[in-house]
């Protein structure tokens, strides 16, 4: 190796260019971490209702550490979504001294049991709330899904001035729906949106204007439904198609 010009003439090159890297490295190190490249302002955009600017400013305070260039993004991210009602997070350095955070919210559609809160894209996240809710139920891995039917299901109740209090899916997959005047209707696990329609309309042209107290309807019927009204109820002449029971669905 030693009688070959070439190779040592490479090899210094080599080194040469590796000090030079290596300098330039320790320089820009430096540089950077000097404190003349101070963050002197955190700005947080986002429609918050929920995060308060006290939290904002514990984040800022317990968790930015750093100048501009060594702040680490990704644990800045993952400070301020840890807040209850933070969803996501979208946090960008904007020269020469400003952090710029994007918060995006929970919207809160619904109540899981009394384990959790369901937001509007169907997912779960804990947090309070004192809000008038829907309460949902179902197997653990049908949040969406319910979330997704309950806004089929409000739709197709709206003509009836009826809301939707509560909404059960079973194991097996049939569905329940409470309503806010007391009503529960089964629609079982097949055509369940064809059932709500053809009833919805029935309770808008007749039910509704009978004065009957409708407390239960079954609607798992191939041609029909079948409603029951409460036992202290006035007893009316039912509907053409209708059947009203004291005791039971008939």
């Amino acid at each position: 190796m030693w009688d070959k010009p070439q190779i040592l003439h490479w090899t210094a090159n080599f080194l040469y260019a590796l000090a030079a890297v290596l300098l330039l490295y320790g320089v820009l190190f430096m540089v950077v971490h000097l404190p003349i490249f101070p963050l002197r302002e955190v700005k947080v955009d986002g429609q918050l209702s929920h995060v308060t600017r006290e939290q904002l400013k514990l984040i800022v305070g317990q968790h930015l550490k750093g100048n501009f260039f060594t702040l680490d993004l990704a644990q800045t991210r993952d400070a301020f979504q840890k807040l209850p009602w933070v969803r996501n997070v979208n946090v960008r350095r904007r020269w020469p001294d400003q952090l710029e955070v994007v918060v995006e919210e929970h919207k809160e559609l619904a109540r899981w049991g009394n384990i959790a809160l369901v937001n509007s894209y169907g997912e779960l996240f804990h947090a309070a709330s004192d809000s008038d809710l829907p309460v949902f139920y179902g197997p653990g891995d049908g949040v969406r899904e319910v979330a997704e039917h309950y806004s089929t299901y409000s739709k197709l109740l709206a003509p009836t001035a009826m809301k939707v209090t509560q909404l059960v899916l079973s194991p097996r997959r049939a569905w329940q729906i409470g309503t806010d005047n007391g009503m529960v209707i089964e629609l079982g696990r097949e055509d369940m949106e064809t059932r709500l329609e053809k009833f919805a309309g029935v309770y808008s042209q007749t039910l509704a204007h009978l004065g009957v107290a409708v407390s239960y309807a079954d609607l798992r019927y191939p041609n029909g439904f079948a409603v029951r009204k409460p036992a202290q109820a006035a007893t009316h002449k039912p509907a053409k198609g209708v059947a009203i029971s004291e005791t039971g669905a008939a």
